[in-house]
């Protein structure tokens, strides 16, 4: 069963075609990998996909709904959540208030009950400082709940993002470039709780990587852009000796060596 269905997805910014008629077919509970070159046209493919730009042709399906052209919070809505490739974080607030801000999608609370500070009001703010509180467990970070964000190293960041994420409550998680920056460790640490939050979880993942070593070891399958254009799709095992993918990273000398 697919739960992303992406049909001949288009965008143009003046007169460079960032996006050209890309597919792209997503099974439940897989991962999936989006790779390719600088300028390929990844992160645009991925902003279409979340609402950050509408696209010029082509649809969207995300379980079962057509979501094109929707906000970014009715995106949210529907079940796609994802990490940027430049973090996204709000650096002055603490670990655990950067958690609660991804829940604000399914609080039932009010502007008046709020004010009156009626009693279901601090019930749910109670439940939401623990699942927050669980969510930065699961991820490792429960003992630096109360720390500003900005403070933490670059690897942390990069797991409360996907902590934050998780909030929403999604069915599909869309990490964008997740191990950019991070040390050897911190890698290996990323690879496990990727595969952690499929497997409990229940997620499906799509992730834009460039670090081929995760990809091939994570991936069940693997999609291939090039100057916005689809060249590739397959198992780790086809995209690894494929020409076409050979070339776009190495360029022609390399085909044949």
């Amino acid at each position: 069963m697919n739960v992303l269905e992406v049909s001949n997805l288009t965008k143009k910014f003046g007169g460079l075609v960032a996006v050209n008629g890309v597919d792209l077919n997503v099974k439940k509970g897989s991962i999936t990998a989006v790779i390719g070159p600088n300028g390929a046209g990844k992160t645009t493919f991925f902003n279409m996909i979340t609402g950050v730009y509408t696209p010029d042709g082509g649809s969207i399906k995300s379980n079962g709904k057509d979501i094109t052209g929707s906000k970014p919070h009715e995106v949210t809505k529907n079940g796609i959540a994802r990490t940027f490739q430049n973090i996204r974080l709000f650096g002055n607030i603490t670990v655990l208030e950067n958690v609660l801000v991804g829940m604000h999608t399914h609080l039932k609370g009010d502007l008046v009950g709020t004010l009156l500070g009626l009693p279901y009001i601090h019930k749910e703010e109670l439940k939401a400082e623990q699942e927050a509180y669980r969510l930065l467990k699961y991820v490792g970070l429960e003992t630096l709940l109360n720390e500003d964000a900005t403070n933490l190293s670059y690897g942390a960041q990069r797991r409360l993002e996907i902590a934050r994420a998780l909030a929403t409550k999604p069915t599909i998680l869309l990490l964008d470039e997740p191990a950019a920056g991070m040390n050897p460790r911190e890698t290996v640490e990323l690879t496990d709780l990727i595969k952690k939050m499929r497997e409990e979880l229940n997620l499906t993942i799509v992730l834009i990587e460039h670090d081929m070593k995760l990809v091939m070891g994570i991936s069940e399958h693997i999609v291939v852009l090039d100057h916005g254009e689809k060249i590739a799709e397959g198992k780790p095992s086809d995209i690894r000796s494929n020409t076409k993918v050979i070339e776009a990273y190495l360029g022609k000398s390399a085909v044949g060596h």
